[in-house]
C-alpha cells in the first residue's frame, strides 16, 4: 500500500519505542486484509494509461468518488482514495509507480467478506472504465510495454526511490514500473505467534510464488520464466529483500526485526508536506538526529511506519504480517491467495503442522527453492520430490483450517470454496503462466494483444 502512513507525531524516545510499535500489533481477533494491483490499458490500442488527460488515471480516481471514496492529494494531484466505515475501518485505492491501480482492502473477518469487497471494487472500477474506454488486467509483469513506455505517477516518493534503484541491482526499475502482485495481511496474537507465522510464511512463499506464477511475457515475447515478477526481486535491492534468514535464528522477535530494519537504508523522510531524499542513510542515523540536511530532526511513529513499508522481504512484518510472494492474477486467484494463508495461519493445528514440516528445512534449501521457482514453478525439485507434491500437503492443511473456522456464506458454503483454483492448478500441473503460454503458442499465434481481450477483469 503506497498511501503515506499516519502515526503519533511526537519524536520516538529510542530503540525501545521501535520495538513497542511492532509489539502493539498483537491482537487476538485475526483480521484479513487483501491488497491487489492491476495494469490499466486503453481498449483501442492496449497502451498504458497516463496520469493526465480526460481518460487518464486522475480521471478514473475522480470518477470513483461517486461511490463514496474520498480523494487523497499530493500537492494539486489526486493520488489515491480512502473510504472509512462507521467502526473506523478503512480501505484505500492507491497508485504504484507506473500507474498500477491498487486496492488495499479493509480489515475483515471472513474470506466471504473479503471476496465480496473485491467484487464490489471491480464492479465500481468497471462502471467508470466503461465510460473512459479503458480496461484492467491482472498479471505479474506487464506483457506488452517497454519500460520507457510506462507513465510515471506524480508522487515524489517514487521519484526518490527510482533514483536510488538505479544505483544498485539491475531490475529495480522494472520491479517498480512493470510488476503487479496480490498480497494478504494477517494478524498475530503475541510475539511467539508472530515468530511462528512469519517463519512458516517465509518458508512457504516459494510455494505461493509457484502456485500463482502468472508473468511469462516481456515486451510481447516469452521471457523464459513463469514468474518473471518474482525473478525481478532476485536482483533489485538485496539489503531490503529476500528470504529473511534472520527470522529463523534462535531468539528472533520484535527486537531483532527492529535491529534489522534500523540498518536498511532509508529512501525518504516526509516533513512539512514534502519528501526529503535521504536515500542510503540508515534509520539508525535518523534516530540519532544525524541525517544530512535534517540534523537535529528525530523520527516519529509515522516515520518508522513509513520506513517499514519500504522493506521488502518475501514476508514482511509491520503491525501485521504481509505475504508478498504471489503474482497478480484472475479474480478467482485474488480470492484464493488469502484463503491459502488464512487456512494455514489462522488455525492453530494447521499452523503447528506446517511449522513441524518447514522447521526441518535449512536456509540453503529455502533459498535454493526461492531461486528455482521463478523458472520452474511447481516442477521445481525439492527434497527428492516436485514442489507440486509438497503443495498438496499444505493445501490440505489450509483446507482443514478453513473448515475448522466454520464461516458460511448465504448458500451454506464454507471458506474452502476459495481454494478451488489452487486445487485445479495442482490437479492439472499447470500454473496460470503455463496456461497463458499454451494460448500464446497455440490459438493466439504469438499475438500478445489477445491477452487484453481474454484476460481483462
Amino acid at each position: 500500500m503506497s498511501v503515506l502512513a499516519q502515526g503519533n507525531s511526537e519524536p520516538l524516545g529510542g530503540f525501545d519505542d521501535l520495538v513497542a510499535y511492532l509489539a502493539a500489533g498483537c491482537k487476538p481477533e485475526g483480521w484479513i486484509g487483501t491488497e491487489h494491483e492491476k495494469f490499466g490499458f486503453f481498449q483501442e490500442d492496449f497502451a498504458p494509461i497516463p496520469y493526465e488527460g480526460e481518460r487518464g488515471i486522475a480521471a478514473l480516481l475522480s470518477g470513483l468518488q461517486r461511490f463514496g471514496w474520498e480523494a487523497l492529494y499530493e500537492e494539486e494531484n489526486i493520488i489515491g482514495l480512502e473510504q472509512r466505515t462507521e467502526d473506523g475501518n478503512a480501505a484505500a485505492i492507491s497508485l504504484e509507480p507506473g500507474g498500477q491501480f491498487e486496492l488495499s482492502g479493509a480489515m475483515l473477518k471472513t474470506l466471504h467478506e473479503s471476496c465480496a469487497e473485491l467484487d464490489s471494487h471491480l464492479a465500481q472500477v468497471r462502471s467508470v472504465t466503461e465510460e473512459l474506454g479503458i480496461g484492467f488486467l491482472g498479471l505479474g509483469f506487464a506483457p506488452h510495454w517497454r519500460l520507457d513506455q510506462i507513465p510515471v505517477m506524480p508522487k515524489e516518493r517514487y521519484r526518490i526511490i527510482a533514483r536510488y534503484m538505479k544505483r544498485l541491482g539491475t531490475m529495480g526499475l522494472d520491479m517498480m514500473f512493470r510488476t503487479c502482485t496480490v498480497q494478504v495481511n494477517l494478524d498475530f496474537s503475541s510475539e511467539a505467534d508472530m515468530v511462528k507465522k512469519l517463519r512458516v510464511s517465509l518458508a512457504l512463499q516459494p510455494l505461493a510464488t509457484a502456485l500463482f506464477a502468472n508473468s511469462p511475457f516481456r515486451e510481447g515475447r516469452d521471457n523464459g520464466f513463469l514468474s518473471y515478477r518474482s525473478h525481478m526481486w532476485t536482483d533489485t535491492d538485496p539489503q531490503r529483500s529476500g528470504m529473511l534468514d534472520l527470522a529463523f535464528e534462535p531468539g528472533f522477535g520484535f527486537a531483532e526485526y527492529a535491529r534489522y530494519a534500523l540498518e536498511v537504508p532509508l529512501y525518504f523522510v516526509h516533513r512539512h508536506g514534502r519528501y526529503v531524499d535521504v536515500s542510503g542513510r540508515s534509520f539508525r542515523d535518523f534516530l540519532a538526529g544525524r541525517l544530512p540536511g535534517l540534523e537535529g530532526e528525530y523520527p516519529n511513529e509515522a516515520d518508522w511506519a513509513n520506513h517499514l513499508t519500504t522493506i521488502f522481504p518475501e514476508a514482511r512484518l509491520k503491525r501485521f504480517l504481509e505475504m508478498r510472494g504471489a503474482d497478480a492474477g484472475s479474480r478467482p486467484l485474488l480470492c484464493a491467495l488469502p484463503a491459502f494463508w488464512v487456512g494455514l495461519l489462522y488455525h492453530e493445528p494447521s499452523l503447528d503442522a506446517a511449522w513441524e514440516i518447514v522447521s526441518q528445512w535449512n536456509a540453503e534449501e529455502r533459498n535454493r527453492l526461492r531461486l528455482a521457482v521463478p523458472k520452474s514453478a511447481l516442477a521445481a525439485p525439492f527434497r527428492g520430490e516436485r514442489l507440486a507434491d509438497w503443495g498438496w500437503r499444505f493445501l490440505e492443511l489450509a483446507r482443514n483450517g478453513l473448515q475448522a473456522r466454520g464461516f458460511l456464506d448465504a448458500e451454506g458454503n464454507d471458506e474452502t470454496l476459495f481454494l478451488q483454483p489452487l486445487e485445479e492448478i495442482l490437479s492439472s500441473g499447470r500454473t496460470p503462466a503455463e496456461e497463458l503460454l499454451a494460448r500464446f503458442q497455440g490459438p493466439w499465434k504469438g499475438d500478445i494483444t489477445r491477452i487484453f481481450a481474454e484476460y481483462a477483469y
